[in-house]
């Protein structure tokens, strides 16, 4: 997601600390989506993270992970709806449930918006009717341009765990996956191309390369 999210932003000329992303799922992926960005370069005051209830905020009693999340994002102090916090922002990343927003609220958002709409089978907004109003949309699924999946991360960072011995992942390898995995789009960058192919010969191997090194500048590697 970093990575797709990196080359969409390039297109529409945004650079992370002067986005505002809305995410919706407070679960696993969405609190580790949070973390990953904040470690990358977005504000604390530009994510915003909902649960099935709303914005999370510090207002509302909230304990273990959704606690964290509500105490380290969202320091402008929002409140209210998933649709809410959408006015005026640039990213929306669902990883929550399919048909939760109508194309209305994502012509809601700021100019030339960026939506991905990650549930599966059933996004969170129809992707076609997103695109009317989104300058990028990506999906979790294979019929639609831009799917974001595991499957484009996996193989090259195990590979690049294996090379280094790094008996962990640290957030240094993960960034620099990211951007890897972003590199390797190069000139055929565009709106319906934000991510490689899954069976582009030169992922894998550029992915295992910046683990591996970010491996080794940070001291986990085991390999000399």
């Amino acid at each position: 997601m970093l990575g797709a999210l990196h080359n969409a932003l390039k297109l529409t000329g945004r650079d992370p600390a002067g986005t505002s992303v809305v995410i919706s799922g407070a679960g696993a992926a969405g609190s580790a989506i949070a973390r990953l960005l904040l470690r990358a370069g977005y504000r604390p005051d530009g994510i915003v993270v909902c649960d099935s209830d709303g914005v999370l905020h510090e207002d509302r009693d909230l304990v273990g992970e959704k606690g964290w999340l509500a105490e380290n994002t969202n320091t402008g102090g929002a409140t209210g709806t998933l649709q809410a916090a959408l006015r005026g922002a640039d990213v929306f990343v669902g990883v929550s449930a399919g048909g939760l927003l109508a194309a209305e609220d994502v012509e809601a958002m700021a100019a030339r918006p960026i939506v991905f709409a990650l549930a599966n089978p059933d996004p969170e907004v129809d992707p076609e009717a997103a695109g009317r109003h989104a300058e990028i949309v990506a999906t979790g699924r294979s019929d639609f341009p831009n799917q974001i999946n595991n499957v484009l991360a996996f193989p090259g960072m195990f590979r690049g765990l294996l090379d280094s011995g790094a008996p962990r992942v640290t957030g240094h390898m993960l960034i620099a996956a990211a951007r890897a995995l972003a590199d390797v789009v190069g000139e055929d960058l565009a709106p319906g191309r934000i991510v490689p192919s899954v069976f582009d010969e030169a992922l894998v191997p550029a992915m295992a390369e910046a683990v591996a090194g970010a491996a080794k500048a940070t001291g986990w590697s085991t390999v000399d």
